[in-house]
């Protein structure tokens, strides 16, 4: 390419990856950094006001804690409990829409996976606390509701996140090949034994990109717990509550270390399964 061109290229491509890379950086990056040098800082217990000074009372308060350590593991085990039944949930549904269903009903059943995800948050929140409340509908139908707490939470977590769990481990099957599948079964293989040595190792790169998405919008969801939680506290309730109540910016961004610790760690161990690459 003469020099001329290449030069035109480089420009067209600085300006198109600029305005992206600056709000990376600037914006996303950037606020983080701000998070955590404020973790470190304190807050005035006269007036109220932060202080610019380094202390780390903050991060010891929140690892010596019990109240803090014990949000922590219900926090986890929620996000963990419902990336599970997502995945338990998602896997027959996408493997029937990849390779059973016929187009039509393929079709409807991708429209009935991805409308709920045009809904508000809020009203898909509020309509599950009106089914689990201890006399709605569910109650009406089956003579049982759970009522408001943590098997609430994890109900509506996992209707609300349901979708991001279906449709990469729907692509994932989409993308085992057919031919593969005869294969097997010309080779004398049972179907159960396709599924496990052959389909499901190509499948479980879509499950676990999806379990990033389950797994992280659980971990830092705070509003859900609030509307259908009852008295259970999550950590994102605490930080709310460090933020807003109590006016405690340090504290609150020395809670928000933790979450930011576990997604690090958890990519960090979907890393090597290929998720990243199914994103």
């Amino acid at each position: 390419m003469p020099a001329a061109p290449r030069l035109r290229h480089r420009v067209t491509l600085a300006f198109l990856l600029v305005p992206p890379l600056a709000w990376l950086i600037v914006a996303y990056l950037g606020s983080l950094a701000v998070l955590m040098v404020s973790a470190f800082w304190s807050r005035s217990s006269f007036t109220g006001a932060v202080v610019r000074t380094f202390t780390t009372d903050n991060l010891v308060r929140v690892v010596t804690e019990e109240v803090f350590r014990t949000t922590t593991l219900r926090t986890v085990g929620v996000a963990l409990t419902v990336t599970v039944v997502c995945a338990v949930l998602a896997v027959p549904l996408a493997l029937y829409m990849a390779k059973v269903a016929s187009p039509a009903v393929r079709i409807a059943l991708v429209v009935a996976v991805t409308t709920p995800l045009w809904a508000s948050y809020l009203v898909k929140a509020y309509a599950w606390r009106m089914l689990l409340s201890p006399e709605g509908p569910l109650h009406w139908a089956t003579g049982y509701s759970p009522g408001y707490g943590l098997t609430a939470t994890v109900i509506t977590l996992t209707y609300l996140w349901l979708p991001y769990m279906v449709i990469p481990v729907f692509a994932a099957f989409q993308r085992v090949p057919d031919s593969l599948v005869d294969a097997s079964s010309d080779l004398g293989a049972s179907d159960l034994t396709t599924l496990r040595l052959v389909v499901a190792p190509m499948v479980f790169p879509g499950v676990a990109a999806g379990s990033i998405f389950t797994f992280s919008l659980s971990l830092g969801d705070y509003i859900a717990v609030t509307i259908v939680g009852g008295k259970t506290q999550l950590l994102g309730n605490i930080i709310y509550g460090q933020l807003v109540t109590a006016n405690n910016q340090p504290m609150a961004a020395a809670l928000s270390l933790i979450p930011l610790t576990a997604i690090l760690l958890y990519l960090f161990a979907m890393r090597r399964t290929g998720a990243l690459e199914n994103v």
